[in-house]
């Protein structure tokens, strides 16, 4: 307990040094707050526009950077590897266990968090520490749209920030009108492998599948996140399985699926890769992943035409 508190005390010495040697213009408030509303319903301002952001999960880095804030940030983590430059700025850690004293260090007047993927008592610590924390948690398209807006407002990038999320809303509404009337197609989507993990109709991933005429076999899960074994994919026997995998040419996990070779999506060859940075990661690359997506549920269709 006594090393917590020092070590609190500490970065609360280090918060405190950074702003009193804080240049006296970035110091001085705008008449005109920036506020915004982040995804835990907190009311988030700004009295001039963010210079210095630390993002603190890969997809915050990237919807930054979509925001046309890139040259703002100033801290990163491990794993924010798009746009190429984000990896050139500082890591302070992993998403799960962040570096406070190097994170403060670099005085950041705004913080992107996770709500559910970072430490809330990090973030809690960095909030008591008089840093401005702004979560994110986007779980729709709509949402995606609305995130990069939002730290356009606070980074006062907005017309960079609104092009980049009125172009993601034309081109995911392009594909759900082109897709909408589409044969449906049983699918799996496997989002982890031991234990075999997937997502309900409520997780954004689920939307993309609907978005591009698929059925999703365990859509109506209660979980967001459902966990299940083999037998529940076998007894859905889908027309299609996609795995996302853990990088960007990994597809082993879809070799799992081999040893039932009465499956139909193995019996027709219907085993499908995306990868994970284009539809796992709540970011405008989702336009692509969703392409990726539709096209291989349409090669479904394909073959079914073709018997």
């Amino acid at each position: 307990m006594f090393i917590l508190v020092n070590k609190v005390h500490k970065l609360a010495r280090t918060a405190l040094a950074l702003v009193l040697v804080m240049p006296v213009g970035m110091a001085q408030a705008n008449h005109h707050a920036r506020c915004v509303v982040d995804d835990r319903d907190r009311e988030v301002c700004l009295y001039n526009p963010a210079r210095r952001i630390a993002t603190l999960s890969p997809g915050a880095t990237e919807l930054t950077y979509a925001a046309g804030a890139g040259e703002q940030v100033v801290a990163v983590v491990s794993f924010s590897d798009y746009p190429p430059e984000a990896k050139q700025v500082a890591s302070v850690g992993s998403h799960t266990r962040i570096d406070l004293e190097a994170l403060v260090s670099l005085a950041p007047d705004l913080v992107v968090g996770w709500v559910t993927g970072n430490p809330a008592e990090q973030l809690e610590t960095l909030e008591a520490l008089g840093l401005s924390v702004f979560y994110i948690e986007p779980r729709t398209i709509e949402g995606v749209a609305s995130t990069i807006e939002r730290i356009a407002r606070l980074a006062g990038t907005e017309a960079a920030g609104q092009s980049v999320a009125d172009g993601f809303r034309r081109q995911m509404v392009a594909l759900e009108n082109q897709y909408e009337h589409r044969e449906p197609v049983s699918t799996f989507y496997q989002v982890w492998d031991e234990p075999v993990m997937s997502v309900n109709d409520q997780h954004l991933i689920g939307q993309v599948i609907q978005l591009c005429g698929g059925f999703n076999v365990v859509g109506e899960q209660s979980r967001l996140v459902p966990r299940l074994d083999d037998e529940a994919v076998l007894a859905a026997n889908p027309e299609a399985i996609v795995a996302g995998g853990m990088g960007e040419e990994n597809r082993h996990w879809l070799a799992h699926w081999e040893q039932y070779p009465y499956l139909t999506a193995v019996v027709n060859n219907h085993l499908f890769f995306v990868p994970p940075s284009l539809i796992q990661r709540p970011t405008p690359r989702m336009v692509q992943g969703a392409k990726i997506l539709c096209d291989q549920l349409d090669s479904v269709r394909r073959m079914r035409g073709a018997r």
